[in-house]
């Protein structure tokens, strides 16, 4: 490889969007290669393919925001092709298998070691990449595997330079509370929320984790939090619904608990919650 290689991730990333820029003006600027000889005096042909390799990582990205999964990854395969250290391309690669994952994680197309592997591969780029660590943490949570994903959470949880704190802390929690480890998982999540109030899933794990250590009161609390957090999304967090009308059910508080499962039902009526939620209600008519 050349030069490049030794460069920090943002100066090379840099370097590479200029040449990128380069190479689109090259009729207009004649003399615009002189531009990157700060850029470590990497060949030209390996200029070529790192800045094609971030065109591809921009194209990726515009058709994963966009909700087009399968276009998207195929700019990232292509980007990875022509740059095998293009972290952000491997990161954001791993961010779209789990979006495969999100709508249905007993799918064929739901590839969580595929997802690994791309934010190893992330890391392996540029190892100080922290969104991919958590990213890693997030998906050895979904294969079962507790420990390796602690292992991954705990050291970015400490890590001051980490932007979203609520991230590392929250998904710590949440594999301490399926490795039941409830003292851990309390801990971890009101940390979390404590570090951004409005992050309602970590209200809703918290609850969970409160529910399994018989404390329902404090678990109603934190799921009331969650589903009244003045965010749309936390409105509609079906599964806080769900879980609150569960707690509700067990204290004796019957008329709330049916007004929960008909929210929950209302919500979206055919996923599997829903279908629970509205099977459960049938039960308290």
């Amino acid at each position: 490889m050349t030069s490049q290689r030794h460069m920090t991730a943002a100066t090379r990333a840099g370097c590479i969007r200029g040449a990128a820029v380069v190479l689109s003006l090259g009729s207009l600027l004649p003399f615009a290669s002189l531009s990157l000889a700060a850029c470590g005096g990497a060949q030209p042909a390996a200029q070529a393919s790192e800045a094609r390799s971030v065109a591809e990582y921009d194209l990726a990205r515009d058709a994963f925001q966009n909700g087009r999964l399968r276009e998207a990854l195929g700019h990232i395969e292509e980007a990875l092709s022509l740059d095998e250290d293009n972290a952000e391309a491997a990161y954001l690669g791993a961010v779209i298998l789990l979006g495969f994952c999100a709508s249905d994680a007993r799918s064929s197309d739901c590839r969580f070691d595929g997802a690994e592997k791309m934010a190893r591969r992330a890391l392996e780029a540029n190892p100080e990449m922290r969104d991919a660590k958590n990213t890693l943490g997030v998906i050895l949570v979904h294969q079962g595997r507790y420990d390796e994903a602690i292992a991954v959470l705990k050291p970015l949880t400490e890590d001051i330079l980490y932007a979203s704190p609520e991230k590392s802390w929250g998904n710590l929690g949440w594999a301490y509370l399926l490795r039941g480890s409830n003292d851990e998982a309390i801990d971890a999540l009101r940390r979390a929320v404590a570090a951004q109030p409005l992050f309602c899933v970590g209200q809703y794990r918290l609850g969970l984790a409160y529910e399994k250590r018989g404390e329902l009161d404090l678990a109603r609390e934190a799921f009331t939090r969650a589903v009244e957090t003045d965010q749309p999304e936390c409105r509609r967090l079906q599964d806080a619904f769900d879980a609150r009308a569960r707690v509700a059910e067990k204290r004796g508080l019957l008329d709330e608990a049916r007004a929960d499962l008909e929210r929950c039902r209302e919500i979206a009526a055919t996923t599997p919650v829903g279908q629970r939620c509205a099977a459960q209600l049938q039960t308290l008519q």
